[in-house]
């Protein structure tokens, strides 16, 4: 099991808070998993302009760090 930082647990505790908001919620039990969907329900609220530009781009950096850290490949 990988640990992440506190700063990347704390960023992803915000794109949680972020996504609640929207009553989207998210759980697979794998971490990475989570990330890659968290990060798709972004993608998605951005794209109907329901998500802030600030809250998008924190939310993507908070996941892709968190991402890293978890040894995921970017593409």
């Amino acid at each position: 099991m990988n640990l992440l930082s506190k700063e990347a647990h704390d960023g992803i505790m915000y794109v949680r808070t972020v996504l609640k908001r929207f009553n989207i919620l998210i759980y697979t039990g794998n971490q990475l998993d989570d990330i890659v969907l968290m990060d798709l329900e972004l993608d998605d609220l951005f794209e109907s302009k329901t998500v802030e530009d600030d809250e998008f781009r924190n939310s993507k950096l908070a996941l892709r760090r968190a991402y890293r850290e978890l040894g995921g490949n970017e593409e």
